[in-house]
């Protein structure tokens, strides 16, 4: 083998790209041609022309689609489930199909990753992202058979690997397929959230706190309420973003270019179906209209819509966290966070809560997300939406980044929660607010009266009331009983059964 300067690297952004001022005179090379002309590709490189193209037109986020390695499996899938189906009905010769599904076996397997280098933001509806595919797919295909890269008179990009597909089919079947996938692991991520505020709710069952309305005090609760409904927020959102699947079951394979189905057998759309729904475990479903789903992006904006809604929920229990924990001394301070790291260069001692502030990001990231999935929706024009690309990334990104959050938020904060028992105590102890349930007792103009009292002189709301002569102490203790001012008489604590759900990887959405 002749010695080479490597002819791949990685950048800083995680984007794979030939080295800046590669010159192919400096190292083996191979010649590709396309309509526009010919390039010279590394020689080591699985990608070709269209890729080489792509990746001088779209230096944009710096980010290719390699970062969402589940959208690249499952652009092999459904060249898997293609191949197989041209081969079925009589449209690839049986040997092509073979030696393709053994590339895309490896894609799924986890190799090849590496070349898939366009950029994630680009131009063309996604075509740039389906031929990286089908030349990584096709030069691996070629070698597999003992060939050498490049020699697609044997296995072509486009007439073997792309036979009977578009990109307006392929690649917004492959992104459907993607996120399905990556929502069972938010689902599972999301549940497990919940779990954790619900075993903190039994854990809390028991404290007492001052509740609070526009921030200012309200009637007692305990800490383990104010955990519970946390937990009941999430359960939720969980249900609904379960509620999305079918969002992301109806597929356009088979569409082709607009819908038509214009150069794909008429039994190549099901036939490709069934091999995917195999491939994915998911219960995919054709378009009843392939014209309509191929042009109109609906879907991807409900589901986006979804995530808004849990990540907005999600954030807004991080305020309350950070609420709840604010001080130590100068704040709230009725529970403590994990401390996690340092918290001040300037500062000994002051720890902050990045955690839950992380989480708030999360949520401001997929909020803007939305917006951007809104306006590409809204601007695709006729029989396609070319804005695609840039709803696939953020959905992409929202999905993934809102389970890594859930994930941290569970593991170094919500578990390691405890709470300030003795300050809880003794705000409730002189808070005016426990006053209203002895209103029913004591009438509300004496019970206003002494609330006045109380908060003038700081003394307890119970020996105001039994110094009044209105109240026995041990009536006055009894109305005041945790149970009693929480309304936890009559309320469970314990922690619900979980759902049968997908939780099993083989399992189906």
């Amino acid at each position: 083998m002749i010695a080479t300067r490597e002819i791949s690297v990685e950048r800083p952004d995680g984007e794979m790209t030939p080295p800046e001022g590669w010159d192919a005179k400096e190292g083996p090379f191979r010649v590709e041609t396309d309509s526009l002309g010919e390039r010279r590709i590394p020689a080591d490189v699985y990608w070709g022309v269209h890729t080489s193209r792509a990746l001088e037109n779209f230096p944009i986020a710096h980010r290719p689609i390699a970062v969402y390695s589940t959208f690249v499996e499952a652009l092999a899938m459904v060249k898997l489930a293609a191949a197989r189906a041209n081969a079925e009905i009589g449209a690839l010769d049986p040997r092509k199909a073979e030696l393709i599904e053994q590339a895309c076996r490896e894609i799924l397997d986890g190799k090849l990753h590496d070349q898939f280098v366009v950029g994630i933001i680009q131009g063309g509806a996604g075509t740039s992202t389906n031929m990286n595919a089908n030349e990584v797919i096709a030069n691996r295909a070629l070698e597999l058979g003992g060939w050498q890269k490049g020699d697609y008179a044997r296995i072509h990009p486009i007439d073997d690997v792309n036979r009977s597909q578009s990109t307006n089919d392929t690649y917004p079947t492959a992104v459907k397929i993607a996120l399905s996938l990556l929502l069972r692991s938010l689902l599972d991520e999301l549940w497990a959230l919940r779990e954790s505020f619900s075993r903190k709710g039994v854990e809390f069952k028991h404290v007492l706190k001052v509740g609070r309305t526009q921030l200012q005090d309200a009637v007692p609760m305990t800490l383990g309420q104010e955990f519970h409904g946390f937990a009941t927020t999430l359960a939720e959102d969980y249900e609904r973003l379960k509620e999305t699947t079918w969002l992301l079951a109806e597929v356009n394979i088979g569409a082709t270019a607009i819908g038509t189905g214009i150069t794909a057998d008429p039994r190549y759309g099901a036939a490709t179906l069934g091999y995917l729904r195999e491939l994915s475990g998911l219960d995919l479903e054709t378009a009843p209209d392939l014209i309509e789903s191929t042009s109109d992006a609906g879907a991807f904006m409900s589901f986006s819509g979804a995530l808004k809604r849990s990540a907005v929920k999600l954030s807004k229990i991080c305020n309350d966290l950070r609420l709840l924990s604010s001080g130590p001394q100068a704040g709230f301070g009725e529970i403590n966070l994990p401390p996690m790291q340092a918290g001040s260069s300037i500062m000994p001692g002051k720890v902050n809560p990045v955690i839950p502030e992380v989480v708030n990001q999360v949520a401001f990231s997929i909020i803007g997300a939305d917006a951007t999935v809104t306006a590409a929706a809204e601007a695709g024009q006729l029989q396609l939406n070319a804005f695609e690309p840039v709803i696939a990334n953020f959905l992409l990104q929202s999905i993934t980044w809102l389970r890594q959050a859930c994930l941290t938020l569970r593991i170094n904060c919500v578990d390691g929660i405890t709470a300030n028992e003795e300050r809880l105590e003794t705000m409730v102890g002189s808070n005016i607010g426990v006053i209203t349930a002895l209103t029913p007792h004591i009438g509300y103009a004496a019970a206003a009266a002494l609330a006045k009292t109380a908060l003038l002189t700081n003394r307890s709301v119970a020996d105001l009331v039994v110094e009044a002569g209105l109240m026995p102490r041990d009536q006055v203790t009894k109305l005041l009983s945790p149970a009693r001012l929480s309304g936890m008489e009559t309320i469970t604590t314990s922690v619900p059964v979980v759902p049968q759900h997908h939780g099993h990887p083989d399992a189906r959405l």
